[in-house]
């Protein structure tokens, strides 16, 4: 079961969160004596220290999905879930039962149980811990062999001011505008960064767009770069300067995953470089 990546952040009495890790995806079979261990895609994992902790779990028949992490210390194997139990198939059961039936295995280094996290705002411990992020997962979801929405990935972003240089009309029943041409300054040049579709409701789409017509300009003031749209495109004046949250700058040097976080009126445009 993989989990689908959100931008929205969110809790309620129907998710569990849990801690994501920075490692590789890890199966382990157990049957009888023989332990065998795979990664998401059906390859062959050579981890030995897991393996024989595997095969000391008093069951004849077991199947644990987890997460393995190392960075220069000893081997972990972070379970988070139990597919199978002795000659028992797990996964049409509801998470909390499975997860109960996880915590009743004799886990011991390098495997360890992920717990769930009691945190009111589980992103903002992630950030601060420095984690990758946070796994939300719906109570009473069965486990499915597929990137399933009962299991959503909230990476922790970075975060910085960005110009606005132009804007996207919208589509469909979308109002005010598609999305942002955001960029930043490196000397006198206005540097593209990539276009910002997410985080706007209709209220602050329809105030943006009436901000930026009235500052339309025929030409992009964007001077490096490559990807500009070249449809339903309109240019403004650099004056207008919004914090976005991203997850990582792409070899290109765009924004993967960009989303709005808000409209700062207490900025510069041309004090607005790349961090």
């Amino acid at each position: 079961m993989a989990a689908t990546l959100t931008q929205d952040r969110f809790t309620g009495d129907e998710w569990l969160f849990e801690q994501k890790f920075d490692g590789i995806r890890l199966l382990a079979y157990k049957n009888g004596d023989d332990v065998k261990l795979f990664s998401r895609n059906r390859l062959p994992q050579n981890v030995p220290a897991v393996a024989d902790a595997v095969k000391r779990l008093p069951a004849s028949q077991l199947i644990l999905d987890g997460e393995i992490t190392w960075h220069g210390a000893p081997v972990k194997y972070h379970v988070f879930d139990c597919l199978w139990l002795d000659a028992r198939s797990l996964t049409s059961l509801p998470l909390e039962e499975r997860l109960e039936i996880l915590s009743e295995l004799p886990l011991k280094p390098p495997l360890y149980r992920v717990a769930t996290l009691a945190d009111e705002l589980p992103w903002e411990r992630a950030a601060r811990e420095g984690w990758e992020g946070v796994i939300a997962k719906r109570r009473g979801s069965l486990y499915e062999h597929r990137r399933s929405p009962h299991w959503l990935k909230m990476k922790c972003e970075l975060a910085q001011e960005f110009v606005v240089g132009g804007f996207t009309d919208p589509q469909g029943k979308r109002v005010g505008l598609g999305a942002l041409l955001v960029g930043y300054f490196e000397g006198d040049d206005l540097v593209f960064a990539g276009k910002i579709g997410t985080g706007f409701d209709t209220k602050l789409l329809l105030e943006l767009r009436e901000q930026l017509d009235k500052i339309e300009i025929p030409e992009a003031p964007f001077t490096k770069g490559v990807g500009l749209p070249r449809l339903r495109k309109h240019w403004v004046k650099p004056e207008i300067v919004v914090q976005v949250g991203f997850i990582e700058w792409t070899a290109h040097g765009k924004l993967r995953h960009p989303r709005l976080l808000g409209v700062r009126t207490d900025k510069n445009a041309r004090e607005v470089v790349k961090e």
